[in-house]
């Protein structure tokens, strides 16, 4: 009997553990500093605002092509599967048009953003905006200038957890990079530019 009882003492009953969402089962799954690589297909626009290199001011050139980049980010729950971020990326392009006798490429691409998602169990959609970055160079009968564009971005994407330390990310952004003056291309020209991405990528948290 005292044997029995000492037994039944060692019963203790716990509640079932539940799913809070994110990478794994504790609340704040999606939280903590994260690193990443991705790619990405974009298009755009170039505008020649007073006509220095291309026919007309005001004309407009079509840019595409690819992106390869790597970013750093990092999220923080602050409730009501608010998740809260923010995250930088700096990318190789190769977005670029030729028209009328004009090459134009974007080299490269950066941007400084903060997040802000839903934390949705396996999913984080989120939106994002910040600050946007660009280098470019523009080549008139064998003669080139490279500028930085400084704009702004802004998109939407989602997050899926792959596993708890890894996340398949899919967005979208558009970015308009301003203006900025090209010399000794011709004449000096104001170049406005402004691109649409989409990219996929892998984030390691």
């Amino acid at each position: 009997v005292a044997a029995g009882a000492q037994a039944a003492d060692l019963i203790v009953n716990s509640p079932a553990p539940s799913y809070s969402g994110g990478f794994s089962s504790s609340t704040g799954g999606w939280d903590g500093a994260y690193v990443g690589a991705f790619i990405g297909y974009g298009w755009g626009t170039l505008v020649d605002e007073d006509g220095g290199i291309l026919p007309s001011a005001g004309e407009e050139m079509d840019l595409d092509g690819f992106t390869v980049g790597a970013k750093l980010g990092a999220n923080f729950s602050v409730g009501s599967g608010l998740v809260l971020g923010a995250e930088g990326d700096i990318a190789w392009a190769g977005i670029g048009g030729y028209e009328a006798g004009v090459d134009y490429d974007i080299n490269w691409t950066s941007s400084l953003r903060g997040r802000a998602g839903y934390d949705a169990g396996a999913f984080l959609p989120y939106l994002t905006a910040g600050l946007a970055v660009a280098g470019g160079t523009g080549s008139v009968a064998g003669d080139d200038n490279s500028q930085v564009h400084f704009g702004w971005t802004a998109g939407a994407g989602v997050e899926v957890a792959a596993t708890e330390q890894i996340s398949v990310d899919l967005g979208y952004r558009y970015a308009d990079y301003g203006q900025a003056t090209y010399k000794d291309i011709g004449a000096d020209s104001d170049l406005s530019l402004s691109t649409h991405t989409i990219s996929a990528g892998l984030n390691f948290k």
